[in-house]
């Protein structure tokens, strides 16, 4: 993509992410509301509307994306904000040369590795990373093993994503205010990983715009014979 159409894609994306956030405002409330403070979807929704108002349409993506990454942060409440915005920031910088197969990847490691580096949290302890970790790992996997094009790249990962957010329900909760439950915990789906699921699907939808590829490909699908007994949702 030249840099005109980069910019029209992150545009695009934020837009559908905000639009998703405030759909899924109330549902992400009501899964707070179980194990946490009941705020995750009105803190998200305050943060992605800023972003919005508050977006550099014209910049590049480094640029654009330490925006959103910084609007996040002022706007989003409690560990979110830096979580999301604080990590979306740090990885910019990956996006420096703009948009690729190679920069999506070290963009995604980079936030990758920020959250759990903020959060302190691991794969298993019932929180967004057990979406994000299987997610990265399966998309970098995708493009730098099975060589295939990012938006089919991203159809899996987001399948990864989803199968963590599953994950997270049947799981004792170890970090943040959701661990004081205890076994109370489990049965329900994590929220912070029920929004990064939001964010990818959205992204994944986007891009379908932009990009050609296949977006009915799954995680679950080995490329080769070889690849059968592997798992990719390993975090």
């Amino acid at each position: 993509m030249d840099e005109e159409i980069q910019r029209e894609a992150l545009s695009a994306a934020l837009e559908a992410i905000a639009e998703r956030i405030e759909a899924e405002k109330g549902h992400l409330t009501d899964l707070d509301s179980a194990i946490g403070d009941a705020d995750h979807g009105a803190n998200m929704h305050r943060g992605f509307q800023a972003a919005l108002e508050q977006a550099d349409r014209d910049a590049d993506p480094d640029a654009f994306v330490k925006g959103v990454g910084m609007a996040l942060v002022s706007k989003v409440g409690g560990a979110s904000g830096p979580l999301y915005g604080g990590s979306l920031a740090h990885a910019s910088g990956e996006l420096a040369e703009g948009i690729t197969a190679e920069s999506s990847v070290a963009f995604a490691e980079a936030y990758l590795e920020k959250v759990k580096d903020r959060g302190g949290a691991s794969v298993g302890d019932k929180t967004m990373v057990d979406a994000l970790t299987p997610a990265v790992h399966t998309y970098r996997r995708a493009i730098e093993v099975d060589g295939l094009d990012p938006l089919t790249a991203l159809a899996r990962a987001t399948d990864a994503a989803e199968r963590g957010v599953a994950f997270t329900i049947a799981i004792r909760a170890s970090k943040g205010r959701a661990s004081y439950l205890g076994w109370r915990s489990v049965g329900h789906p994590d929220p912070g990983a029920t929004s990064t699921l939001y964010l990818l699907e959205e992204i994944r939808d986007v891009a379908a715009e932009y990009l050609d590829g296949d977006l009915d490909a799954t995680a679950r699908e080995p490329e080769t014979e070889d690849d059968a007994g592997e798992s990719e949702v390993d975090g």
